[in-house]
């Protein structure tokens, strides 16, 4: 939206120092951090009627969490009410809203908003966004869209002549019952594993089309006892620790995914897992991955293989050559008639949402500037879009523990930039191109020889050039230590007039 659109409007466009677009656990812990460093001027935009993201949107039969509930919610919020070992969709939907709700940020808060562009005013020296609520603008941006939210259905010829109903498990049609009904699953990754047990007990027949195997290890998920429970609500230092003993459980694997031979452990009990639930020998060779324990996402689950080997359920490896009125025609030429075909594809994850819509400082957008290959800062700003962050940027995402853990490190950086730019009376601050390249190359270094980079299997870590995109490859511990302050060297800052502070 350029500067003259703007003014066509009446009405003062509405203005904030920040505005947080998203509010999954990325856009509240920004908004919770910036809020402890004494900014009250923000608002959180989301598309949605309600806040959540990943967790509202998510409401498939079975969906959960795979990290331990007690590390996956955010430090400064434990709950001692969490019911299961693994929290389900449904509590994790709760407890955002209870966030929300109990650390004032509501007030911040406009739903129904959806951003359809964000656009760098050069003159005015802020950012002008075009909303669903009529135009806004802001000193700084925080996208917290996430990499998980725009769900990603594979372009597989005849769909739209499919007669039966389809849909992807991110955006599940509860409306359909699958009682008695013939159903066809394409995929079979993190959601997956997850909806396949959880509705095969109703279906008539089903039928999975697998890709590629994945490595599969026990939840072992079981309730949280009403004792502990108490504890925690009388105790609050025992949840405390517990989180801690998970944390540092889970964070010395980072170890084993960067030393790929230290894999054998964990891939022998993923076999022993496979053995035990698996007693077809032929279906077991289907679901023996060929490529290194962690390479891709480890999946977690006490039932989706067992559900696999039951007489009513049929894997299939072939690819799918085309869909049809009734149904499916594999590569093989076999024909499965069908009712109902779920994609549990997953989701678009080459490009954060909005950055094609985001135009920086030259006109351009990010996702031009970016090309095949993202790079940020931190995974967090970029070069060229000044005052503007990403939550759960490039190499933000993590294959070991709970990504909450670098999202607070991100906002931690995010505040202190925020706070720089206001302390020194800057318009504008963004990472220099240098300081950008030297932690893409940090990345690199540190991903080298890795399970995700050398682990044999093409992954949604990885861009078509095989470069790592997605993954933090060390520990969170040095990523932490890496957003604990912020460094002015490795910006560049203006003043109002434009100048550039050195």
């Amino acid at each position: 939206m350029s500067s003259n659109t703007a003014r066509e409007h009446d009405a003062p466009i509405p203005h904030n120092h920040v505005a947080i677009v998203g509010t999954g656990f990325g856009g509240i812990a920004a908004a919770m951090r910036l809020r402890q460093a004494g900014f009250a001027d923000f608002v959180l935009l989301e598309r949605a009627g309600e806040v959540g993201g990943v967790w509202r949107d998510n409401d498939y039969p079975g969906a959960a969490v795979d990290v331990q509930s007690n590390l996956y919610s955010f430090s400064f919020a434990p709950n001692p009410h969490w019911r299961n070992t693994f929290a389900q969709q449904p509590e994790l939907f709760a407890y955002l809203r209870d966030v929300v709700d109990s650390q004032g940020l509501r007030a911040h808060l406009l739903l129904d908003c959806a951003v359809a562009r964000l656009e760098w005013d050069r003159a005015e020296q802020r950012w002008r966004l075009e909303t669903a609520q009529g135009p806004r603008t802001a000193d700084h941006v925080v996208l917290a869209t996430g990499a998980l939210a725009d769900p990603l259905v594979p372009a597989i010829e005849g769909l739209d002549r499919f007669e039966g109903v389809s849909f992807h498990s991110a955006r599940w049609n509860h409306e359909v019952d699958l009682t008695g009904k013939r159903v066809a699953v394409i995929g079979t990754g993190p959601s997956a594993v997850q909806f396949v047990p959880a509705i095969a007990p109703r279906v008539a027949q089903m039928t999975v089309f697998q890709r590629t195997p994945a490595w599969v290890i026990p939840r072992h998920d079981r309730p949280t006892s009403a004792l502990s429970r108490l504890l925690y609500r009388r105790l609050p230092a025992i949840q405390r620790l517990e989180r801690l003993r998970l944390y540092l459980r889970r964070e010395w694997q980072v170890v084993a995914f960067r030393n790929p031979a230290l894999m054998a452990l964990p891939e022998r009990d993923a076999r022993r897992h496979l053995a035990a639930q698996v007693s077809d020998p032929a279906l077991r060779a289907k679901l023996l991955p060929e490529f290194r324990f962690g390479c891709k996402r480890v999946l977690i689950s006490d039932e989706y293989l067992r559900a696999l080997d039951r007489p009513d359920v049929a894997l299939e490896t072939a690819g799918i050559r085309e869909i049809t009125a009734t149904g499916l025609i594999d590569d093989a030429g076999t024909e499965h008639e069908v009712d109902v075909i779920i994609f549990g594809t997953g989701f678009r994850t080459s490009r954060l949402p909005l950055t094609d819509r985001t135009y920086g400082r030259d006109g351009r957008t990010m996702a031009e500037v970016w090309g095949t290959s993202p790079t940020a800062y931190l995974g967090t700003s970029v070069a060229g879009f000044p005052n503007m962050y990403l939550m759960h940027g490039p190499n933000i995402g993590l294959g070991h523990t709970s990504v909450i853990h670098m999202f607070e490190s991100q906002a931690n950086y995010i505040a202190a930039a925020v706070g720089y730019a206001a302390e020194h009376g800057l318009a504008a601050v963004e990472p220099s191109a240098h300081a950008q390249q030297a932690f893409a190359d940090d990345v690199e270094r540190l991903g080298a020889g890795t399970v995700w980079t050398s682990g044999g299997c093409t992954s949604w870590y990885l861009n078509e050039g095989g470069r790592n995109t997605n993954i933090w490859p060390g520990s969170t511990l040095d990523f932490r230590r890496r957003t604990l302050r912020f460094d002015p060297t490795r910006h560049v800052m203006r003043r109002r007039d434009a100048a550039v502070v050195s």
